[in-house]
């Protein structure tokens, strides 16, 4: 299984999930970080992955390959995080057949309607959860 954890601006939201989520998976899973910037991809490493790459067409080739992609919500809506996530980037993660696991982050120009308003704490923990059942590892 393929798991390909796609942040921006600081990387430090899903880097919380992939803290969470080290040493829980069976060993076969393969972890991939994608970071809109090279400060996202390093604290995504930093959190524990052993591969990550950067940019656009990282994120647009790779997510095509994933089997679940995990991140905050804005990872499917262009021009999201400040415009960090392109059009491109938007429709290769919306479009990818893979299982998308994403966090209800608030953005300027958009509202969830029906979320729960949880602490990030919450959301992360049930990120990482989530990410642990559909892989088999250990709950």
């Amino acid at each position: 299984m393929r798991i390909v954890f796609i942040d921006g601006m600081g990387g430090g939201l899903v880097a919380q999930v992939i803290s969470q989520v080290i040493g829980r998976l069976p060993q076969d899973t393969e972890l991939i970080g994608l970071g809109t910037n090279a400060l996202a991809t390093a604290a995504m490493l930093k959190a524990g992955l052993k591969r990550g790459a950067t940019g656009e067409n990282a994120v647009c080739v790779t997510s095509q390959t994933a089997d679940v992609i995990v991140g905050p919500i804005g990872i499917v809506l262009p021009n999201s995080m400040l415009g960090e996530i392109t059009p491109q980037m938007a429709a290769a993660v919306a479009s990818s057949r893979a299982r998308k696991l994403l966090l209800p982050v608030a953005q300027n120009h958009f509202e969830i309607i029906g979320t729960d308003n949880k602490p990030m704490s919450q959301l992360v923990k049930e990120a990482a959860d989530k990410i642990v059942e559909i892989c088999g590892g250990k709950i």
